[in-house]
């Protein structure tokens, strides 16, 4: 099943953070006949229009990026937009690839599948063991809806789909909007702006006390391209760092990179989400495939992107 440097690949949410890094890694490992449509030429929620494309592009590998994402804001603001948009566009993109005999199919998941109080670090034989985080329960919900949906597919008709769990991702093409950002690449924004605006002080949502995992995107492409070629099972794999630390020493690594003096205050009024949320990464260490992109030097290289994208 691996793919062939002219195999018509479609990459679902090529725009996005996950679907651009996806482009850049199957272009430079010389993959040319990639097959890619603008959330104005193709509508993926659209089941009709979905399947027109199908029938008409015969795609043989799918890269399912396309989503709905958000930070915790967001996800309670519009719950009802994360769970209905995410099952529109899974849905009809993981059926038309059963039904246009698509070859593989990687499904995109998230690491907020896991139950809140989950024990650490992360397997992947957790999921569906406890209660989820209240703050993302639509948008998780709707991502293990698309894990069983692969699993049913390959059970009942032999279909080849696989699913795997990312843990956090920043880098190039990153939302940095911070009314629906993650906390990354909102603490790059905040920092930037206070150090630009001359600001005394950056208030942060949380205690700064829950620990993440941060994967560069560019690393999470790679472990895609190799799981595309490499991995042909129903189980989920966790695709991260193995590493976390606590969102306090997250914002003092990005305001030391940034250059911003000011003080930092907490809002402790705001939540903090999951407490820790760490993958265990062994099964894909086993199969041959580490991270190569530090964390210091991960947010530099987004931060140099952010200043030359978004000045």
């Amino acid at each position: 099943m691996n793919m062939n440097k002219n195999s018509k690949i479609y990459i679902a949410g090529h725009n996005g953070l996950v679907g651009s890094a996806i482009i850049r890694r199957l272009q430079k490992d010389g993959y040319t006949n990639l097959l890619l449509r603008t959330h104005k030429e193709l509508e993926l929620a659209d089941q009709r229009a979905v399947a027109e494309f199908f029938a008409k592009e015969k795609p043989e590998y799918v890269f399912l990026a396309a989503a709905k994402v958000g930070g915790i804001m967001a996800n309670q603001t519009y719950p009802a937009d994360f769970i209905y948009e995410n099952l529109a566009i899974q849905n009809n993109l993981i059926h038309q690839s059963y039904l246009k005999g698509v070859k593989k199919l990687l499904f995109l998941g998230s690491s907020c599948i896991y139950p809140r109080l989950c024990p650490q670090p992360i397997k992947e034989k957790y999921l569906l063991s406890g209660k989820l985080e209240p703050t993302n329960n639509a948008y998780a919900i709707a991502k293990i809806a698309g894990i069983i949906m692969c699993q049913s597919y390959n059970k009942q008709y032999n279909t080849n789909f696989i699913s795997v769990m990312p843990t956090n991702l920043y880098g190039q093409n990153d939302n940095f909007n911070l009314d629906d950002s993650h906390v990354l690449p909102a603490l790059i924004k905040k920092f930037h702006e206070a150090k630009k605006n001359k600001a005394k002080e950056v208030a942060v949502w949380g205690t700064g006390n829950a620990m993440r995992e941060f994967l560069h995107v560019d690393d999470l492409a790679n472990a895609c391209v190799f799981l595309m070629n490499s991995y042909n099972d129903s189980e989920i794999i966790n695709i991260g760092t193995g590493e976390d630390l606590p969102i306090k020493k997250l914002a003092e690594l990005i305001r030391n990179i940034v250059g911003y003096k000011g003080k930092i205050s907490w809002d402790s009024t705001k939540p903090d989400g999951t407490p820790r949320k760490l993958l265990d990464v062994s099964r894909l260490h086993q199969l041959g495939w580490k991270h190569k992109i530090n964390l210091e030097k991960g947010i530099k290289m987004t931060y140099e992107w952010y200043k030359k994208n978004n000045e």
